[in-house]
């Protein structure tokens, strides 16, 4: 398979150009997604080949954005609309959680709702407490919603393929701190199945889950902890909705010990569930508890210092993985 490097907005950017060229049901909506390009500049190439036809601005209003997803997914075309924050998916949550995630189930499988929901998640920009949130428990809590969360170029590429092409609603959350992370992306067609976790470092002494730009981090701690003399192993889940257990599970099984990574508050996170379903189904597996590295439960500061502060990092992973 040919490489090529770019970064991570662009692995995005063209995954979508390319869906949009296999298929004349998928289009792109949203607040400036047009000339603008969107919030961070991700759907300017795609406005570039297809024009206003198939890239087109939304009123400044989530609710209409998802709402008209939601009907034109029913009558059959295949919507990406993006929603400039995260945060912002509070707004119109009625919208996401009551029709696009329950029409299906309520139809009897009648409704096919291919729908992509795309946002910026994540702090490190000082962008405040209402436009630097991680807020994929809030996803995950609610059925009928798939969710993934890439954290490198590549899959970043593969994983809006694979969630253009499914026919059900899902969230795609993109962190704003990795927009310009460069790595070797597969050139053309090129899909990562939703619910396939990933290795992306192998150890044998303790386990780390994460997803997401805590990827990163999980990486430069296990750099540092190897001058310790300990051997981590790093798994991406990539995708949170369908969750990858069997991956989390044998890594566990190799190394007995476990600590999940998140960048979201620990109150009710995402790494409650993994480690919970550890609990529930892997116990004997375990030869220390499980370690949770997460930010406080507060509301993210503006300060770049406050901020740094609240964000967890590989120092913090570090600290948890000696502590096993």
């Amino acid at each position: 398979m040919s490489l090529k490097t770019m970064n991570y907005g662009d692995a995005i950017a063209e995954g979508m150009v390319l869906e949009m060229r296999r298929d004349p049901l998928v289009y792109i909506a949203g607040e400036d997604v047009g000339v603008y390009g969107g919030g961070f500049g991700v759907t300017r190439s795609a406005w570039n080949e297809f024009g206003p036809s198939r890239v087109f601005d939304t009123p400044i209003s989530e609710s209409a954005i998802v709402g008209h997803a939601v009907g034109a997914a029913a009558a059959g075309l295949r919507p990406v609309i993006e929603i400039m924050f995260m945060d912002f998916m509070e707004v119109c949550f009625d919208e996401i959680a009551n029709q696009a995630a329950k029409m299906r189930y309520m139809f009897g499988g009648k409704a096919t709702l291919a729908i992509v929901l795309r946002t910026p998640c994540g702090g490190g920009l000082s962008a405040a407490a209402q436009h630097s949130q991680c807020l994929e428990a809030l996803i995950a809590h609610t059925p009928g919603l798939k969710l993934v969360m890439p954290a490198t170029p590549a899959d970043a590429k593969g994983l809006i393929m694979a969630s253009i092409r499914d026919d059900n609603p899902v969230v795609y959350a993109e962190h704003k701190g990795l927009y310009a992370m460069e790595g070797e992306v597969p050139e053309g067609e090129y899909i990562v199945p939703l619910g396939k976790a990933d290795v992306k470092r192998e150890g044998s002494d303790v386990t780390v889950v994460t997803w997401s730009a805590m990827v990163g981090q999980a990486l430069a701690a296990a750099d540092l902890l190897a001058a310790d003399g300990i051997n981590v192993e790093v798994v991406d889940l990539r995708s949170l909705v369908p969750l990858d257990k069997e991956a989390i599970m044998r890594s566990v099984e190799k190394t007995g010990r476990l600590v999940v990574a998140q960048e979201a508050v620990k109150t009710c996170g995402f790494a409650s569930e993994v480690s919970a379903i550890v609990t529930e189904e892997g116990f004997d597996l375990l030869d220390a508890p499980i370690k949770r590295v997460t930010a406080p439960n507060t509301p993210v500061p503006f300060g770049p210092g406050l901020e740094a502060a609240y964000m967890p990092n590989a120092e913090d992973i570090r600290a948890a993985v000696l502590s096993l």
